[in-house]
């Protein structure tokens, strides 16, 4: 009887303990007492040491992320049976030997984000057991040893370090499942082949095993500036290696590409046009790890804040924001057309502008991180902070401006061997050495035959199955497999060689062996002067359309008001644009007709650059009956199919009068930009909310969707120093109303926060405004784990005027047992590049493309 009592007393111990965000910078005593304790849960305190820790004898799991843990704790070797241990988010710079040889039972590690540059030996004591390890954003330069003796190890993560090269003996002889390297300056294998995952690493090293590596001296350029800055000029001077005069008419349209060596090295030129049109396509083509050369017109450039603003600090700003590692060479030309003295000035001016934006980043980065640790509830925000810290480790490269007159080929070479000298410097470039199997530059010189035999059509797209009958009919490639060959077109569309989207399911079988044809096709809509481009259309064309010239006018004037073109619009403006001549066998397969696609349509809406809109105004009499439980199917719509392209709209005030004013009730929070709303984010940022929400009105900086009932207006504001996007919804009437109202506001934080992914060096805080009319305090939102709830405080005190309010006003937040609806499912909004999407009643959760953080 004794005995039952006492397995009784046991049973009522709690097993797992929650203590995060308490402010802890001790270890409560009575937790310590309790030694049946197996998770302890210790994350966003304050805590540097925890003493007493090996009292829990009996601790399985132990969570001390975003702490202050600078020394690591030693009397973690007491806890043998730990399963789970998670350091990270700390500052420790050294880890002690003796103490995984204690912890024969840990399977999982996380130390990322800390100040590491090696590990202890005895971490191989784990290899029975340790399963994953994260060692990402550390200063590791190579793989430690210890982590080749864990023979158990499934996911390893040790991305944002210093490494150089992996070792085979990483990826044999243990079953690893997941393995991400990305952002370290890797040569072997280069970071291209990584980004192929595991079974493209092994393939890489199974061919190094059969012949001797090669070296790839491959320098990827982009010439960005303003239009008619002489950035083709000096492509085709340097290519040419004379000075190329180019007339106006003669300027890109779109981006140009060619390639071309300087003694040892292969440079791939990236010519992207200038006009702010061209912009909203930039984001497909412009990658890290390659240099920038900013070309600046120094006939135009004069020395004050807004030519600067335009023809250089635009650029800088979106060179920081995209890719905040680059590293750019400034080039003014026109020189010819000013003095000696002129040319000095103006080149010291734009440097001492540029230094005096990279000084005001790294200050503003410094103001954010301090108003941060000065918080009393510092806690809350670590995930920021991290962002933060990240975001300062990371500076653009400002190379020394050189000034040439592109008619001088005297100058052209000076500015040859300047570039050279750069690339040649490793500490600039690290990683433009890349390690590759022959087999690489085998089959890269077979495409290029390929290509410029008379057999392949001029736009260069082929099947990727004709691909390989093609090259296997080349006697050193006859045993080339499809795996292999994928393998070296995923490097080889990594590198800017070609283009194959294996990832969007219409192109995965179509190779785009000439990106330029791609290109020309994305700059037939995206580009300016558009609309006399549609006014142009020739009556042969639209005759060969099925349409008259009254169709035509429809379309201008739908264009002009609503920012639409209608399929057929399009596949007339192509064949005006475009000698069809040797585009016959692709045509019908990139433009489609009314209910069939084109691929060229999915590529556009891929990239957020236009949105499909049918006429839904009529009732669909083939639609399928909704039974609940079952497979919703889509009915084929026989509708033409019209596209919406955000870039072009221009009137606000239709959203205005539907959205019927902002009101002093109305639920509304600001993301804040820093430095500012990325150029074209905020018409993806539509593109990606309209696709779910059918309902909507758009314009140019203003978004209104309605989802069951409700609205949610999304405006923009894209000052200096004041730039954001507000969200603003009418307060509900029932309390229990919130958080579905929440839910949708929510929904369309995480597509921000998503698509804000792909500027690393943009910093975004979510406030919301003090509801007091007169006060200008804001609340600033915690860090947001994926769930819809925030915070689970009834009541928030304003820190300037002191009002409350209820919290739910002000923050999602989880309703009290009086208000809690009867429970219902997850809602679970999955953000795919279509827009396909399941919707629920509450928590929302938003992924893209299966792709997970880990």
């Amino acid at each position: 009887m004794a005995k039952h009592k006492a397995c009784q007393e046991l049973s009522d111990y709690p097993r797992e303990v929650t203590l995060s965000t308490l402010r802890l910078r001790a270890l409560p005593p009575t937790i310590l007492c309790d030694t049946w304790l197996e998770s302890l849960n210790l994350d966003r305190n304050k805590l540097k040491r925890i003493p007493g820790i090996s009292q829990l004898c009996n601790l399985k799991k132990l969570i001390l992320s975003k702490n202050d843990i600078v020394n690591f704790p030693k009397e973690i070797q007491s806890l043998v049976h730990l399963e789970k241990l998670d350091l990270n988010q700390n500052q420790i710079r050294v880890i002690p030997e003796g103490i995984f040889s204690c912890l024969l039972k840990l399977k999982h590690l996380r130390l990322n984000n800390n100040r590491l540059r090696d590990l202890p030996k005895d971490l191989a004591a784990c290899q029975g057991s340790l399963q994953y390890l994260n060692l990402s954003n550390n200063l590791f330069q190579d793989i430690p040893q210890a982590v080749l003796d864990l023979a158990s190890l499934q996911d390893f993560y040790i991305q944002n370090n210093m490494l150089h090269q992996l070792p085979v003996g990483l990826f044999t002889g243990r079953p690893l499942k997941m393995f991400k390297a990305n952002g370290n300056p890797l040569r072997e294998p280069p970071s291209e082949v990584c980004a192929g995952g595991i079974r493209q690493i092994l393939s890489y090293f199974s061919q190094l095993q059969t012949c001797q590596v090669q070296e790839d001296r491959r320098v990827k350029t982009m010439f960005l500036g303003a239009s008619l800055a002489g950035k083709s000029t000096i492509c085709k001077s340097l290519q040419q290696r004379r000075a190329v005069p180019l007339s106006e008419e003669e300027r890109t349209v779109g981006i140009e590409i060619s390639e071309f060596c300087i003694q040892d090295f292969m440079f791939l030129f990236w010519d992207f046009a200038g006009q702010l049109e061209y912009y909203m396509t930039h984001h497909v083509f412009i990658t890290p790890q390659a240099l920038v050369i900013l070309v600046i017109n120094f006939k135009q450039y004069q020395l004050n804040d807004k030519v600067f603003k335009e023809l250089v600090g635009f650029w800088i700003n979106n060179l920081f924001m995209r890719i905040p590692n680059s590293v750019v060479l400034p080039v003014g030309t026109h020189i010819d057309c000013c003095d000696e003295g002129e040319v000095e000035a103006k080149k010291q001016d734009i440097m001492n502008r540029i230094h005096a934006m990279l000084e005001e980043r790294r200050t503003n980065l410094i103001h954010f991180i301090n108003n941060l640790e000065d918080s009393e509830e510092s806690e809350i925000y670590v995930d920021q902070w991290n962002r933060l810290k990240e975001m300062e480790s990371r500076t653009l490269t400002i190379l020394d401006l050189i000034s040439v007159n592109c008619t001088d080929y005297q100058d052209i070479k000076r500015l040859e061997a300047a570039i050279l000298g750069h690339v040649r410097n490793e500490e600039i470039f690290p990683n433009v050495i890349r390690m590759l199997p022959p087999v690489y530059k085998e089959v890269e010189a077979a495409i290029v035959d390929v290509v410029q035999s008379e057999g392949t059509a001029e736009h260069g797209m082929m099947d990727l199955n004709l691909l390989l009958s093609e090259l296997a009919q080349r006697e050193h490639l006859t045993g080339i497999g499809r795996e292999l060959l994928q393998d070296v077109l995923r490097y080889l569309h990594h590198v800017g060689l070609i283009i194959w989207y294996e990832d969007i399911k219409q192109m995965e079988n179509i190779v785009f062996l000439r990106p330029a044809f791609l290109i020309t096709m994305f700059k037939l809509f995206v580009r300016y002067h558009l609309v006399q481009q549609i006014e142009s259309i020739s009556v042969d064309t639209l005759v060969g359309e099925h349409a008259t010239i009254r169709d035509q006018s429809n379309w201008v004037w739908t264009f002009k008001s609503k920012a639409m073109l209608c399929q057929q619009a399009m596949r007339a403006l192509v064949k005006h644009q475009l000698p069809l001549e040797g585009l016959e066998d692709i045509f019908e397969e990139m433009m489609g007709r009314k209910s069939q696609k084109g691929k060229l349509f999915s590529l556009l809406e891929h990239f957020e650059i236009c949105l499909e809109v049918r006429n839904t105004e009529k009732l669909n009499p083939a639609a399928r009956e909704f039974v609940p439980g079952k497979p919703w199917e889509v009915a084929q719509s026989h509708s033409e199919a019209c596209y919406l392209f955000p870039m072009y709209l221009n009137h606000s005030k239709d959203v205005s009068e539907v959205w019927g004013g902002d009101h002093a009730e109305d639920l509304h929070l600001r993301a804040y930009f820093s430095p500012e709303v990325p150029e074209s984010f905020f018409q993806r940022l539509m593109v990606k909310a309209c696709s779910f929400y059918s309902t909507h009105w758009v314009a140019k900086t203003m978004c209104l969707l309605v989802c069951s009932g409700k609205p949610l207006l999304i405006k923009e504001n894209n000052q200096k120093g004041y730039s954001y996007i507000e969200l603003r919804c009418r307060k509900p009437a029932e309390r229990i109303e919130f958080q579905i109202t929440w839910d949708l506001v929510m929904a369309i934080i995480s597509i921000i926060r998503k698509l804000s992914d792909e500027w690393p060096g943009l910093h975004i805080c979510l406030k919301t405004p003090c509801r007091t009319a007169v006060c200008p305090a804001e609340f600033v939102w915690p860090d947001l784990d994926g769930k819809s709830t925030v915070t689970k405080e009834d009541i928030k005190t304003c820190g300037t005027c002191s009002h409350q309010f209820r919290t739910e006003l002000l923050l999602p937040k989880v309703l009290s047992d009086v208000e809690a609806p009867a429970a219902q499912p997850a809602a679970h909004y999955y953000v795919t590049s279509y827009g396909t999407t399941t919707f629920g009643p509450s928590n929302v959760h938003v992924s893209r493309q299966n792709i997970l953080d880990e």
